[in-house]
């Protein structure tokens, strides 16, 4: 039977290693929330290749082509008018896609909104009123005018250029977001290192130190592997929850994009914790095969002592 202290030291150490597991998962979505979502200039980076990407193409023809032809609603007559203008705005949006100037555009609005965004969740004045962030369809529409004026439709220059403000971020859901946004930015600094730290000092007071650098490396694959799976849900019921199922595919390859660092982090949790618990196991089972025995010091015999001579003295 273990000594009462061995016991309380073991226990200890479970409880130390269990919550650093624990918090590992919650801390590492944390910090990518908090660190890499708010940085602008990774977001652009991030979202830039989507700008070739077939689905999000297909989404914002569908979006701009609305807008306009909104705007040219109140301006033409109803009926086959409109009927006959449809089709070449959506050819003209599709078309201007495929330029370089759409994706120098995809470039330009995914900043200006994600500062928006930022502004607004960073936004102290607690009197005013929260206000949504908007996109301005303004300038896309001014593109697209001039790529149907290019191609000769007679309605191209009836096409008003004006302000449209398509919500980004809808005002009633800005106090919530607020509140959340601020405990990321504190949960994502403080978890990852509570854990750290939980780790370290399970270790440190374990009485196997082994079986619990074994114990925290498992654990540390299993976070991984739920922090996986809780990105693989969050997509579907992300994709779930749009009004509009057409758009799916865009918002899932947005999905994708955004949470690819945060996919890659989980599965070297995995790996890592795996590796360093078949490393513990590996050194505990065949550790004693590499250790070279110590050599004895030589045992250092005297000599044997030379009998003296007991007799009577020689006579001279």
């Amino acid at each position: 039977m273990a000594p009462r202290p061995a016991r309380t030291r073991s226990a200890l150490s479970a409880v130390l290693i269990a919550l650093s597991c624990l918090l590992l998962p919650f801390g590492t979505l944390a910090a990518w929330a908090a660190y890499g979502l708010t940085d602008t200039t990774r977001y652009v980076t991030t979202m830039a290749p989507l700008a070739t990407d077939p689905d999000v193409r297909d989404a914002v023809v569908d979006t701009v082509g609305a807008g306009i032809m909104q705007q040219v609603g109140d301006r033409l007559d109803a009926g086959p008018t409109r009927a006959t203008v449809r089709p070449f705005v959506h050819d003209a949006v599709r078309s201007f896609t495929r330029t370089e100037a759409f994706r120098t555009a995809w470039d330009a609005a995914n900043r200006a909104v994600h500062d928006a965004v930022l502004r607004a969740l960073r936004d102290e004045d607690e009197g005013a009123a929260p206000r949504a962030v908007t996109v301005d369809l303004a300038p896309v529409t001014a593109q697209v005018k001039v790529r149907l004026a290019y191609d000769h439709m007679p309605l191209a220059g009836r096409i008003p250029v004006e302000h449209t403000e398509v919500a980004v971020l809808p005002a009633q859901d800005l106090v919530r977001l607020r509140k959340g946004y601020h405990v990321l930015d504190v949960a994502g600094f403080w978890l990852p290192l509570a854990a750290a730290a939980l780790a370290v000092a399970g270790i440190a007071v374990a009485t196997c130190r082994r079986r619990a650098v074994t114990a925290t490396a498992l654990g540390t694959a299993l976070g991984g592997g739920l922090l996986a799976l809780a990105v693989r849900v969050g997509r579907s019921l992300t994709l779930a929850d749009l009004p509009d199922a057409a758009h799916q595919p865009a918002a899932g390859a947005v999905y994708d994009a955004l949470t690819a660092t945060l996919r890659t982090v989980s599965w070297l949790l995995v790996a890592l914790g795996l590796a360093v618990a078949l490393a513990a196991w590996l050194s505990g089972r065949y550790g004693h095969l590499l250790r070279r025995p110590r050599p004895r010091p030589a045992t250092v015999v005297p000599p044997a002592l030379t009998p003296q001579h007991s007799g009577p003295p020689p006579r001279v």
